[in-house]
């Protein structure tokens, strides 16, 4: 077998494949499918300062090659997490990641400092890039000013790892990596969602209760990718891809386009068993070319 650690910044992962915010829970409610210790890391969903309620129904509409959602980063707030899911998850055998965002970079650093307590959580995904919520999200990720003001809050009160997931919403996401670069990010994460939109054209309205929400699924993959080999020749700190990977041979694409490791989200929606099959299918995929490890073919174009 193949060596398929790999590190993000200090955080070494046994594997490089991890789950996207949003698409599976807590983990635990993927438990009675797979080996949760046997994935490179888990990254929760959304979690904020504050309760947020989301956005009003319908938020999920299906596309041709993928999904749109407007969830609108629904959850019991940090201090709810921190008391009840955290006890449940601190143990699970892999690393647990949370994704943290807010509405002021004020929020987001708060938010983070409480996590920073947490002994088994050792790093954080920072959501500068969600398109769904009326505030903070996205309007802090599609300016070079915007990512650093929260990356330097956050920064200046979280000592762990610090991953900042990017908006492909952006002119040049470059600019925006080498801001979050420059303001102490251990990681970049790209691509989220991009902005998409449904028409129910019986009752003539959108069919997301705001109108648009975003796109994720096999149909955003090439922008993705495209995105992960710009941002990777940008850059000095490791790059995780996502966008649209529901195979081995998609995960072997973004760590040759210079992935360190990859999220897989919206697939998880149709097999709750696909991470450990792509984890598998890389393995194989490194026995049949004779590589010693998944880190010879990172960037390897």
């Amino acid at each position: 077998m193949a060596d398929l650690r790999t590190n993000i910044g200090k955080l070494a992962l046994k594997n490089p494949v991890m789950t996207a915010s949003g698409t599976f829970g807590y983990g635990l409610e993927f438990q009675d499918f797979i080996p949760l210790d046997e994935l490179g890391g888990i990254i929760v969903k959304g979690t904020t300062l504050k309760p947020r309620e989301g956005n009003d129904y319908p938020r999920m509409a299906e596309t041709a090659c993928g999904m749109l959602n407007c969830v609108g980063l629904q959850n019991k707030g940090v201090d709810y997490f921190c008391e009840h899911i955290y006890p449940q998850i601190k143990d699970i055998g892999t690393h647990v990641i949370v994704n943290v965002s807010g509405s002021s970079p004020e929020d987001y650093a708060e938010c983070a400092a409480r996590i920073n307590e947490l002994d088994g959580i050792p790093a954080i995904e920072l959501n500068i890039s969600c398109p769904n919520v009326k505030d903070g999200g996205m309007a802090f990720g599609v300016t070079c000013q915007g990512a650093s003001s929260v990356v330097k809050a956050v920064r200046a009160r979280y000592q762990k790892t610090l991953i900042v997931k990017l908006s492909p919403n952006v002119t040049d996401i470059t600019e925006i990596a080498r801001a979050v670069e420059a303001e102490g990010a251990d990681s970049v994460s790209l691509i989220n969602t991009l902005m998409g939109m449904a028409i129910d054209i019986e009752r003539r309205r959108p069919l997301l209760s705001i109108g648009t929400g975003g796109l994720s699924g096999p149909a955003v993959k090439p922008v993705a990718l495209r995105m992960v080999w710009q941002v990777a020749r940008a850059v000095k700190i490791p790059v995780i891809g996502l966008g649209g990977i529901t195979t081995a041979t998609d995960a072997i694409e973004f760590l040759m386009a210079g992935a360190a490791a990859i999220e897989i989200g919206t697939a998880n929606f149709l097999d709750p068993a696909i991470t450990i099959k792509v984890r598998n299918g890389i393995d194989e995929w490194l026995d049949r070319h004779g590589c010693q490890s998944v880190r010879d073919i990172v960037g390897c174009i």
